[in-house]
């Protein structure tokens, strides 16, 4: 089945593999589907909305709902879908849309869906072994449109091995186009079965040992990238710090990104508010020190570094060991200046590696970056200049451009963070397959 200008509703339920549909949606789409997302209250535990709501690029459908979101997205999202998928389906949204019951997003989707639905289980293998849990899945077999894939065997998140595991995302997308899915045109609404029609349950694969883990079309696929994030604090006594105002939003996308395209993403993450997608591997750090010992001790495992971190330039040059008593009297501050990761790491770099920094600048943008770009050596340099209202710090969207060498600088274009992420990663994808050329 040709995916190109489908219509695709994915419900995400709360389970541990929830950060597999990032992937998911991202195989979907360069297949040419368009994808919406609706998410359980206890899946946005496990992947934040911002996510996918950025990947996506239309407003996610929650519990308690969006300012620009419609009144009407349980009615009006499986309405425009062609194929609803439920990636992954806990054994809690297995009993509700087997009895019918509808108090959540994904839950209200299914019971108003008309088009074909697919559910791909994903559970502890005790679970899924339950006889309440398969009782369930029967019933839904025999539920018109409504197909169950099978959970492959392996090791599961818990450590356990067994039934249960979420089929890879790759092998979805592989049984939708080679299945018997009658999915809708993308002009015309599906046409429910004849009732009484006999259910129409595709095989699909039973062992995930003859599957590949990861699509290996994907440009990351056996790459390993690492990412700097969020912000540094450098200590002046046990309670204050110096520091600054990063969120950590931009790294969050870059991440999805990264994942999306097949890489093996790892972080080292200063204090930050935003949260990663679950296929990360996040090391926490506090200070510019500690972020630039791990990544030193890092950089030789990866083929691309992006330091998207905000790293304090200075620290002072001695931290009190007890609180600084509040005198009122004139306090002076001897700063000494913190190692410079970015440069540092292109001196450090082999062959073959890319490395991208990140430049926030708030005035003569193109002056400072070029400055910047040729001092520290990288192959890149993402020019992010939080300056305009509504973006920057803490919001989704960004003025940016990237700067690379030898070239003029692109006019500065407000775009949202993972817009400005797919710029970086379509870029370290470039020059990873020009240095294997």
């Amino acid at each position: 089945m040709d995916l190109n200008g489908k219509k695709i509703l994915l419900g995400i339920t709360g389970g541990i593999a929830a950060y597999k549909s990032c992937e998911l949606l991202r195989l979907l789409q360069k297949k040419g589907a368009q994808v919406r997302v609706a998410m359980t209250e206890e899946a946005t535990r496990f992947v934040a909305p911002l996510t996918f709501a950025s990947l996506s690029k239309c407003p996610v459908y929650l519990k308690d709902g969006a300012v620009e979101a419609r009144p009407f997205q349980h009615i009006d999202f499986p309405r425009w879908a062609d194929l609803y998928l439920v990636v992954p389906c806990t054994a809690n949204a297995i009993g509700k849309f087997a009895y019918g019951l509808a108090d959540d997003p994904v839950s209200l989707c299914f019971m108003s869906c008309t088009c074909p639905r697919l559910l791909a289980p994903a559970m502890n293998v005790a679970m899924y072994n339950s006889p309440a849990v398969q009782r369930n899945l029967e019933t839904l077999r025999s539920f018109e449109n409504t197909y169950v894939l099978e959970s492959p065997a392996g090791e599961l998140a818990c450590g356990e091995v067994g039934s249960g595991r979420l089929l890879e995302p790759a092998d979805i997308v592989s049984f939708i186009e080679g299945g018997s899915l009658p999915l809708a045109s993308a002009s015309a609404p599906a046409t429910p079965s004849p009732r009484g029609a006999a259910p129409k349950t595709p095989a699909a694969p039973l062992a995930s040992e003859a599957l590949p883990e990861q699509d290996p079309s994907l440009p990351g696929h056996g790459r390993r990238v690492l990412i700097t994030a969020g912000r540094t604090e450098e200590a002046i006594d046990p309670v204050r710090y110096i520091s600054n105002r990063s969120s950590g939003k931009t790294a969050v996308a870059l991440a999805s990104v990264f994942l999306a395209n097949g890489y093996s993403v790892e972080v080292v993450a200063g204090p930050m508010e935003a949260e990663f997608p679950g296929g990360a591997t996040v090391h926490r750090v506090r200070s510019a020190c500690d972020m630039h010992q791990a990544v030193m001790e890092r950089l030789s495992q990866v083929q691309a570094l992006v330091h998207c971190a905000a790293v304090a330039d200075y620290r002072p040059k001695v931290a009190a060991a007890e609180k600084i008593k509040d005198s009122r009297s004139q306090l002076v501050l001897e700063l000494v200046p913190n190692p410079n990761i970015l440069r540092d790491s292109v001196a450090a770099k082999m062959p073959g590696q890319v490395v991208v920094g990140f430049a926030l600048e708030t005035d003569h943008f193109e002056k400072h970056a070029l400055e910047k770009l040729e001092k520290s050596g990288a192959d890149a340099l993402l020019l992010n200049a939080p300056v305009a209202k509504d973006s920057g710090f803490g919001f989704d969207c960004v003025n940016y451009t990237l700067v690379t060498p030898n070239s003029q600088v692109p006019e500065l274009r407000m775009g949202s963070k993972v817009e400005l992420s797919e710029a970086i990663v379509d870029f370290v994808n470039r020059k990873l397959e020009e240095s294997r050329g």
